[in-house]
């Protein structure tokens, strides 16, 4: 824009950005150590009706955070505003319903501000294991015996096989992935209840690709009453997300608190 309108002077540039932008015709944002404008569609004009300079700004901060959110020091730090300015476009974006603020599982006292229409990541939720800022300790249990009967009824089973039966038998609302069903089985056989094998492709891996990854009912059970086998950081599906001081640490789990009189 400086090469283009080098000879307007710069009091009628101000000027003329300043109306498209209260006309909601330009957006601004911070692009590096830089101010960008960018031309909005009609749509946009409409939605963002009525906000100002800093509401935007903010916006767009947030927009660039995607789901994992951000937070208001971050805001500050990226949009060179004030406290009071950052919390006053906070509350206009949140009237208007263009964006949304969520609690860290992780820190409960962080929240951090995401758009309206993101689900946030799992690493702000906790994932398909928390309700609201709780642990679900019952439904992380329904799914672990219900995964564990299909291995011994299967013989011998896939993380896809698994997948599939959670999925057709309706015990979740919510759909699990891949990947937390995977913690599912790691806490099953760090709890000796399975064993992970390689399918040789022969026998009962007939069916089953030749080094592929299998589940089978262990052939050695390890004591319930074993110090080892209660161990809660070995089987804890959400062990990335404890922190001292957190919502989830080491002094608040009751869980460790009961192994450590065993």
């Amino acid at each position: 824009m400086e090469e283009n309108l080098k000879d307007v002077d710069l009091n009628v540039r101000a000027q003329a950005l300043n109306a498209l932008l209260q006309k909601r015709q330009l957006q601004v944002f911070k692009q590096g150590d830089f101010i960008v404008y960018k031309q909005q569609t009609k749509e946009e004009s409409v939605r963002f009706k009525g906000l100002s300079s800093e509401d935007m700004l903010i916006y767009q901060a947030i927009k660039n955070a995607g789901n994992m959110g951000i937070w208001t020091k971050d805001m500050k730090r990226e949009t060179n505003l004030q406290q009071p300015q950052v919390n006053k476009a906070l509350k206009n974006l949140e009237a208007r319903g263009l964006i949304k603020g969520v609690k860290c599982v992780s820190n409960q006292a962080k929240k951090v501000y995401m758009l309206a229409e993101l689900t946030p990541s799992k690493e702000i939720t906790g994932g398909a294991w928390y309700t609201g800022q709780n642990f679900d300790t019952e439904f992380t249990n329904i799914v672990k015996q219900q995964c564990l009967q299909f291995v011994l009824h299967q013989g011998v089973a896939t993380i896809e096989s698994v997948a599939d039966f959670v999925r057709k038998s309706g015990i979740s609302k919510v759909e699990l992935k891949v990947e937390e069903l995977k913690q599912i089985l790691d806490m099953l056989v760090l709890d000796g209840d399975v064993e992970e094998v390689i399918s040789t492709g022969t026998g009962e891996f007939a069916a089953i690709p030749i080094n592929k990854l299998c589940y089978t009912g262990s052939q050695a059970r390890i004591q319930e009453s074993s110090a080892f086998s209660n161990i809660p950081c070995g089987v804890c599906p959400v062990l990335r997300e404890c922190t001292d001081g957190g919502l989830i640490s080491p002094k608040s789990c009751i869980y460790y608190k009961k192994w450590l009189t065993f």
